[in-house]
This record gives C-alpha cells, structure tokens and sequence, in this order.
C-alpha cells in the first residue's frame, strides 16, 4: 500500500496524516477484499482551494469538506473483479499497484465540522477519509439504501480503529 500526501496549507494537524490515511485505507480495504496492493494520494487543501478544485473539475463553484476523483469504474460497489482488464489504466507501471484515485480534503472544514459534531479533529479527518476511500471502492450515497450502506461501512472502519465520536 502506498499513499501521497500534500499538504497545500500552512496547517498542521495534531496527528499524523500519513498514519491516519494508512490506517483507514489499510482497514477499508481489508473490510472490502481488495485483492490488491493499492495507491492513494491526499492533497489537504483549505475552503478557497477545494472551491477552486470543485469548480475546475466539477463544475461546481462551492466549497465543500472533501472530494473524491476515483480511478476505477467499478459494475458493483467494493467488487474488485475485472479490474485487471483495464491493466494499463488502472495499475502503477513501476510498482504494480491499483491506482485507487485522488482524495482532496478541505483542512478548513475539517476543524469547522469536528465543532459542529462534537468530536475531535482526529475522528474528522478519519470520517472524511473512510468516505473518500468507500467513493474509490465505487461507492456512492446518491440514494438512500446506498447512503445507509455507506454509513454502516464508513462507522465499522471507524470502530475498528478505535476513532469514536467521544
């Protein structure tokens, strides 16, 4: 498993990111079979540049807390099957890792939301991460049973690494 971090900002945060993102991709991965080694990368921005971002690649001229760029396009969600067709699309040439995708999280928000949920900027960062991590398992939240799948996953990964509301 392999992961890039860039942190855009002049922020820094209590914990490590790159144990954090290891330890949530490592956990949803396993909870979704990957068969594979795979590659991340987290670029930590702040609300202008996630603004910007969403609007470049989106469309969307608005902030928000994270966004999810997939490399895959998965026939069911978290089903790794046939992947290996798309070969040279979807694995590092070098190390022979699935491309998973690209995360981009807004560091603003993440403090903004970890004080309007209560909880620490650690389970925020990790919750913000889990999302971002099931949206490149091809997960997605646009209807409702698929958005209470990806809740119950989203809180299992969370509990298993011990990173709680409390």
């Amino acid at each position: 498993m392999t992961f890039y971090v860039e942190n855009e900002t002049e922020k820094r945060l209590p914990f490590s990111a790159e144990e954090i993102l290891a330890d949530v991709m490592g956990t949803v991965l396993a909870a979704e079979h990957c068969p594979y080694e795979a590659s991340v990368n987290l670029l930590m921005t702040d609300g202008a540049g996630i603004q910007e971002y969403n609007k470049n690649f989106r469309k969307t001229d608005t902030e928000t807390d994270v966004l999810s760029f997939p490399n895959l396009d998965f026939k069911q969600p978290g089903d790794f099957t046939g992947v290996e067709e798309a070969f040279a699309d979807c694995f590092d040439p070098d190390s022979g890792e699935l491309l998973l995708g690209d995360i981009i999280l807004n560091l603003d928000r993440v403090e903004v939301q970890a004080k309007e949920y209560g909880h620490s900027v650690l389970r925020e960062f990790a919750f913000l991460l889990a999302h971002s991590l099931y949206h490149l398992c091809g997960y997605d939240h646009m209807e409702t049973e698929e958005a209470h799948m990806m809740e119950e996953k989203q809180e299992e990964a969370l509990q298993k690494l011990g990173i709680t509301r409390d």
